[in-house]
């Protein structure tokens, strides 16, 4: 049997289950090609740890993607991508950790607050 490797990616509110397998280099989101997913700038922006890497032939990808944008979408595929990447061979931890790819990505929206309409906006003061 093929072995497979697993890893969970987040960014924003999106979640990426990455599941590799070695292969031909296909690669489903959801079900469908990643060209189909995913915008051009965005795409290369989620299979960046494949290109820096040079393996984007060596592994077939299949991948599942819930939550937020299809910015946070692809972010959280690139963080999933990278640690899979990991799993399958443990020499590709130093490259990935010095481009950025295995650090997980904390920034979220900030929450409004009660009293106010935005987070940090607020309401239109009148002095009279």
């Amino acid at each position: 049997m093929e072995e497979r490797y697993y890893a969970t990616g987040r960014r924003k509110t999106a979640v990426a289950r990455v599941w590799l397998t070695q292969g031909s280099g296909t690669i489903k989101v959801n079900n469908r090609t990643v060209e189909e997913y995913f915008g051009e700038a965005v795409r290369q922006q989620a299979l960046r740890p494949l290109t820096s890497l040079g393996v984007e032939g060596d592994f077939d990808i299949w991948c599942t993607v819930k939550g937020g944008g299809t910015s946070g979408q692809a972010g959280a595929l690139r963080h999933g991508l990278a640690r899979a990447l990991v799993v399958a061979n443990e020499d590709y931890r130093k490259p990935l950790r010095r481009h950025g790819y295995l650090t997980r990505d904390s920034r979220m929206v900030e929450r409004k607050k009660y009293g106010q309409p935005g987070a940090r906006k607020r309401f239109q003061f009148s002095k009279r």
